[in-house]
């Protein structure tokens, strides 16, 4: 496996390299249509081996109080070491005790819904676990709003689309009306994934948020808010619910009679670049998957972001990519700058990675 690793730069010259890629039709993978997966199955969340590994370590780090939510049978016996060496202190200071969580009374969460993927694809753990995980919500993020509307001008307009929690707003780029069948990608913004904004702007070359390289070369875009963002219903979950949209966003992109279903591509950065991974761990539908900036855990973003109980352990554990490497199907292309990013978190993920279809 190979995490490519550039200066944050460098991240615009990837972007052109990731459009001409999609231009090109890159992919190690072939194209089937997607069928709708079978029922969630009932019991205590079970976890492989070597999930549990990282997983124990994951509990000893974080000095949890609460009850193991893992039933003792599951446990394999005896545990070999997850990592040959120390922690770097990145990663102490990103597995640090979580801040116990407010009082307020918990929120309903929507259930996962159905997840699309090919019929001939193997049992994915990470669907299960999600399937089975029952979130508490015990914090919330200030609503802004309705989402701005482009102006006539830009090549974007503003449309909602149907998730399992109702009607979302998303960017999407207006048809050409060429008659052609384009390559198209959803992308998932940084920070309040949840929220979109301007994305027509050009901006600043170490923080351009548009990823208007892709659109540039003819490759038609989808931004989605999430659950909770903007004046959209539902609750934030951070990290979980959000993949169900994500994959709810992909299936209106499909249908649009200017959109090539069969060349449909992810990507994202920072907490895009996180959910990127969990959705390519959810699903086989896409070509290919680009993650820049990426985490390893869910609780590496500072306490930000993840709307669960983060003292329990496998609230974190379901919304971390790390622990869902091998669900992965896609080819996905991991990718960090080399001062400032979250560098030691991709690292992580690197050493312990099996899956050939990570790679750059």
């Amino acid at each position: 496996m190979h995490f490519q690793r550039d200066t944050m730069r460098g991240h615009l010259l990837i972007l052109v390299m990731g459009s001409l890629c999609i231009v090109a039709g890159c992919s190690s993978q072939t194209s089937t249509d997607p069928v709708a997966a079978g029922e969630a199955v009932s019991g205590p969340i079970v976890l492989d081996e070597e999930v549990h590994e990282e997983s124990a370590q994951l509990t000893t780090s974080l000095s949890l109080v609460t009850e193991d939510p893992l039933v003792a049978s599951d446990r394999p016996a005896p545990l070999r070491s997850v990592r040959p060496e120390p922690l770097t202190p990145y990663e102490t200071m990103a597995m640090a005790p979580a801040q116990p969580p407010s009082a307020k009374q918990p929120e309903p969460a929507s259930p996962p819904s159905a997840v699309m993927t090919s019929p001939h694809a193997p049992p994915n753990k990470f669907n299960e676990a999600r399937k089975k995980l029952q979130t508490k919500i015990v914090s919330e993020a200030e609503r802004t709003g309705p989402p701005e509307i482009p102006p006539k001008s830009s090549p974007f307009q503003l449309i909602r689309y149907a998730s399992p929690v109702g009607e979302l707003a998303a960017y999407i780029t207006k048809d050409s009306s060429d008659g052609q069948r384009h390559p198209a990608i959803v992308w998932i913004t940084g920070g309040d994934s949840n929220t979109i904004g301007d994305v027509w702007s050009p901006g600043s070359r170490d923080d351009d948020q548009s990823a208007s390289a892709f659109r540039k070369a003819g490759i038609v875009m989808m931004f989605p808010s999430l659950r909770g963002g903007n004046d959209n219903p539902g609750v934030r979950e951070g990290f979980l619910g959000e993949v169900d949209d994500i994959l709810a966003a992909t299936d209106h992109l499909a249908k649009l009679p200017y959109v090539d279903p069969r060349q449909i591509y992810l990507g994202g950065h920072s907490t895009g670049g996180t959910l990127a991974m969990l959705v390519g761990a959810a699903s086989d539908r896409y070509r290919a998957i680009f993650a820049l900036g990426p985490v390893a855990f869910a609780n590496q973003y500072g306490g930000d972001y993840v709307y669960g109980d983060t003292s329990n352990r496998t609230e974190i554990v379901v919304r971390s990519p790390s622990f869902w490497l091998d669900s992965i199907q896609s080819p996905l292309f991991v990718i960090e700058g080399e001062s400032g990013g979250n560098w030691s978190a991709i690292r992580s993920m690197q050493k312990k990675n099996k899956n050939p279809q990570i790679h750059s």
